[in-house]
C-alpha cells in the first residue's frame, strides 16, 4: 500500500489516467473515497470481484469498468444501462446474502461482515523473486 501511496504523490504520467480516474487527480483518489490510505484488502476480508457467464466464460457488463474511480462505478449510478444494473443487483443481492456488504462508491467491492481481523492492517513484503518462485510452481 505504501507503493500506491507514492504513486500518487508523483507527477501524472497518463498511463493509467483513462481507464482508472479519468474525472479525477490521482491526488482526489483518496479525498473522494476510492483509495485507502490503508486497505481491508490486506486481511483478507475485502474482495474485488464481477460475475461472468459460465457459457461463454466472459465477463457480465456491469456499466464501467473494474477500478473505474468515477460517479459511473457507484451504485445507482443512473448513466448505466438496465442490464448493467441488473447484473450489480445480481452480484449485491448474492454478496449481502453471503455476509459481505458492498462500498458505494464500487460495485466490485465487498467486505465480509464479520471480519476476523477488523483493526487490524497487515504489511506483507513482496520481493519480485519469490513472485516469480510462486508463478514457476
Amino acid at each position: 500500500m505504501d507503493c500506491f501511496l507514492r504513486w500518487a504523490q508523483q507527477s501524472e504520467d497518463g498511463r493509467t489516467k483513462l481507464r482508472h480516474y479519468p474525472n479525477l487527480d490521482k491526488g482526489e483518489m483518496f479525498e473522494q473515497g476510492y483509495v485507502a490510505a490503508k486497505s481491508r484488502h490486506t486481511r483478507g476480508s475485502t474482495v474485488d470481484l464481477t460475475l461472468y457467464h459460465l457459457a461463454t466464460g466472459e465477463l457480465a457488463r456491469m456499466g464501467g469498468g473494474y477500478d473505474l474511480m468515477d460517479a459511473v462505478s457507484h451504485h445507482g449510478a443512473r448513466q448505466i444501462t438496465q442490464v448493467e444494473a441488473r447484473n450489480r443487483r445480481c452480484l449485491r443481492s448474492l454478496m449481502e446474502a453471503c455476509g459481505f456488504r458492498s462500498y458505494e462508491r464500487e460495485w466490485w467491492h465487498y467486505t465480509l461482515e464479520d471480519e476476523p481481523y477488523p483493526d487490524t492492517y497487515f504489511d506483507l513484503p513482496i520481493s519480485s523473486s519469490r513472485w516469480a518462485e510462486n508463478l514457476a510452481a
